[in-house]
């Protein structure tokens, strides 16, 4: 075979290249020919050998030219993401402009403005942008087709998925006694502090690092967080989410910066620390964003300035009203809608306080003491949507409050273990979330009923210890005292509000409010009522004894005079005295 290429350009000269190839190359020249039939073999049946076999029946034979290949592909590499930044403030100057001055930014800026360049690039950039708006008001991009429609879910059974665990990369396992959620929903990364709480229960060599986990990389933990001693609790800073807060086993209180390093930035001396381990600690509002408080079972509650962690700012000893008795706190409740200076403090002996850091009088800083748990109070939220309602769990139960009562308003049947911390919804007003130290998770949504879990979900076989739930209503994390957090997703039946759900919620709190005065109301009657009668008993049986005494004395005075006696020759002191006389 040849072949030829021809080139010609612009009348130059033809230029031709020829392919060649041998005939052998191309392999053996087919032959289609008309033969008769030819026997290549013939082989006849021996019936002798028909002894040797056993008939099959039935038989199935596959008969294929080809060879029969099987193609399998399992994939077992695990992929990890690495995410790495850096911080840009502001580019594109000059070297000759610091863009921190503002002088030299406005001298800049006009001397661009003249330039021809500048006005030629601004009018084209302007007619293409005038384009884009004049589409944009043509046809509504951002149109909603079925604004105000709202998915009914109430017949769907509620369910809750696993999406992954993170667990304690240390070779001692510990429990992860604390959670805290980014506060920004778009960065989905959870801090969790693992400890171990029980007294002089710490093996040697066991690690003092918590860690920060994300939720696309679940494999290893996102930052290591070192500190003195092991961290009981931890918190973002809602306004960096950069800095973390943190309550240690020895009392001391640290804050980290993850763009500074693992240690902490700067931490409490241990002689104004916390004499016990700091279970809980907030927050504050405050322009700098930088204050903070602390609880521990010491007694104290310490407001804290992280510029200046060399003293607290402010203490305050838990002591009841007209009381002597210190109580330790366990929980921490602070949310700036009820106050910015009003906090909840959950003691070990099953009393919730309701504080005020700015009383008017310091022995009015520890108002409302709430009685009802038998035991610690490991949990203490507000309503997000309600904020004079709030829940506390401990003992057996959980139980919802409302401010001017000192008696619960709503109860949960008191369970068989005890109840180990749970939250409220942040997305729906009538759900709330319990742990158990069983191992389940049990999900109430009084929208629907109060007597029983919506939802009850087995997470683990160990106690589950700290619970916490995003933002954004869908994802949970759930700690437990092995050292493994799992993470879970609920359905949308139990993160999206329901169609009037708010309204009746808060008409139910009100209501058992109402039910609840008027039983309190007649408590007080009855116990009014029986003081009274008490004090009438109480009169008719002095009165009865006067009128006795009075007839001895007159009696006696009888008889002195019937004897011819003066009442001068009788000393006081030698006067018979009746019974009775000296009560009258």
């Amino acid at each position: 075979r040849r072949g030829c290429v021809r080139s010609r350009r612009h009348g130059a000269m033809e230029i031709y290249y020829m392919y060649t190839k041998r005939r052998k190359e191309f392999g053996r020249h087919a032959r289609f020919d008309d033969e008769p039939a030819e026997v290549v073999s013939d082989i006849r049946p021996e019936p002798e050998l028909k002894a040797d076999y056993i008939e099959r029946n039935p038989v199935t034979t596959t008969v294929q030219v080809a060879p029969e290949l099987s193609e399998h592909e399992a994939n077992t590499q695990q992929i990890s993401y690495a995410a790495t930044g850096f911080a840009h403030t502001e580019g594109g100057w000059p070297k000759d402009i610091d863009c921190t001055e503002a002088e030299h930014v406005i001298r800049y800026r006009k001397k661009v403005e003249k330039d021809e360049d500048y006005i030629k690039t601004i009018n084209i950039l302007g007619g293409q942008v005038e384009d884009l708006i004049k589409q944009n008001n043509a046809i509504d991009i951002y149109e909603e087709y079925f604004a105000g429609a709202v998915a009914d879910h109430s017949s769907e059974q509620p369910f809750a998925k696993t999406l992954t665990v993170f667990r304690d990369p240390s070779a001692i396992k510990r429990s992860a006694s604390y959670i805290s959620w980014n506060p920004d929903v778009n960065n989905r990364k959870c801090a969790i502090a693992y400890s171990i709480l029980g007294f002089q229960q710490q093996p040697e060599g066991m690690s003092k690092s918590s860690y920060i986990w994300d939720v696309n990389n679940p494999n290893k933990p996102d930052f290591e967080m070192k500190g003195p001693s092991q961290l009981c609790c931890v918190n973002y800073n809602p306004k960096d989410t950069n800095i973390l807060s943190g309550g240690m086993y020895n009392g001391q209180i640290c804050y980290w910066d993850i763009r500074k390093g693992h240690t902490p930035v700067d931490s409490s001396p241990i002689e104004k620390s916390h004499r016990d381990p700091c279970y809980d600690m907030a927050w504050l509002q405050s322009k700098t964003g930088t204050e903070c408080t602390s609880v521990s079972t010491d007694g104290y509650v310490y407001w804290w300035d992280t510029r200046r962690l060399g003293e607290p700012v402010e203490d305050l000893m838990l002591k009841e009203k007209n009381s002597d008795t210190v109580m330790g706190a366990v929980s921490l409740e602070y949310e700036s809608i009820a106050g910015p200076t009003k906090f909840m403090i959950g003691t070990e002996q099953g009393t919730v306080l309701m504080c005020n850091r700015k009383a008017k009088n310091p022995q009015d800083r520890i108002g409302t003491a709430y009685h009802g748990h038998h035991g610690p109070v490991y949990s203490l939220e507000r309503n997000p949507f309600f904020p004079k309602y709030f829940m506390s769990i401990g003992d057996w139960s959980a139980r919802v409050w409302m401010e001017d009562i000192r008696t619960p308003i709503m109860t949960t049947r008191y369970h068989g273990t005890y109840l180990t911390g749970g939250t409220w919804s942040p997305t729906r007003p009538g759900v709330f979330f319990t742990i158990k130290a069983d191992g389940e998770l049990d999900v109430w949504d009084y929208y629907y009923k109060q007597n029983d879990p919506t939802l009850s979900v087995k997470v683990t076989d160990r106690a589950l210890t700290s619970f916490n739930i995003q933002d954004t209503g869908r994802l949970v994390t759930v700690g437990a005292s092995d050292g493994s957090a799992t993470l879970m997703e609920l359905c949308e039946g139990l993160s999206t509000m329901q169609p009037n759900e708010k309204s009746s919620i808060n008409q139910m709190f009100e209501r058992e409010t109402k039910r609840e005065k008027n039983l309190e109301t007649r408590q007080k009657e009855m116990k009014n009522a029986a003081k009274k009668a008490a004090m009438t008993s109480r009169d008719d049986n002095a009165s009865g004894d006067s009128e006795e005494a009075m007839a001895e004395v007159e009696k006696g005075f009888f008889d002195i005079i019937k004897t011819g006696m003066k009442f001068d020759d009788i000393s006081p002191l030698d006067m018979p005295s009746p019974e009775g006389a000296e009560d009258y």
